[in-house]
């Protein structure tokens, strides 16, 4: 990049995602970004006018693009069945793939700041959540399709959370490392159970 040249907020935004995912949003200062980014203070806030809007938006911009594939699967016109099929697949893929994003998610759960969970809720999480239930609706009639959409999220995140240790536990094979194996095995374990 040439030196006169301005960074956009989308190049911004894709500087400070990794940033966040290793340090949180309390680890990272303005200046620190600002560093990271090869501009001043002053151009950053030029850009966010505070370190809560920069991190709402690098969440957004980290969960939009990631999850496109996760609303194709939501929006394909093909039966319930189908489309919980291509949505854990989907996810499965997005959650091994893109450790960045993953501990993103994990921070702000164990940070647990109310406003800044709100928000990602109101601006991040809550369309692709909506769709998530009214397929969990349709999927299941007589579950609660809140809790039913949350049980499946935790089934597939917690399985790559815990990959560090897994590997270590009685009964390990590397196939349970591959996100098409545990896509079946989630799809298997609640159509059947």
């Amino acid at each position: 990049m040439s030196a006169g040249k301005q960074k956009t907020k989308a190049e911004i935004l894709d500087i400070v995602i990794p940033l966040f995912a290793r340090s949180g949003y309390a680890g990272v200062s303005m200046r620190q970004i600002a560093r990271a980014v090869g501009i001043k203070a002053a151009s950053l806030y030029h850009h966010f006018p505070d370190k809560q809007t920069l991190y709402v938006q690098a969440l957004a911009q980290a969960f939009s693009r990631r999850t496109a594939l996760l609303h194709d699967a939501l929006a394909l016109s093909a039966d319930p069945e189908e489309q919980f099929r291509r949505l854990v697949h989907s996810l499965c893929r997005l959650v091994h793939d893109d450790t960045d994003f993953s501990r993103l998610i994990q921070r702000e759960i164990m940070d647990g700041d109310e406003k800044r969970l709100q928000l990602l809720a109101d601006n991040v999480f809550g369309s692709f959540f909506q769709e998530m239930t009214i397929l969990c609706r349709a999927l299941a009639p007589d579950r609660d399709p809140h809790l039913l959409a949350i049980s499946i999220l935790g089934l597939i995140i917690y399985h790559f959370q815990i990959t560090p240790i897994r590997s270590f536990l009685p009964g390990f094979q590397e196939s349970h490392n591959d996100p098409e194996a545990v896509a079946n095995h989630v799809i298997s374990l609640l159509k059947n159970g």
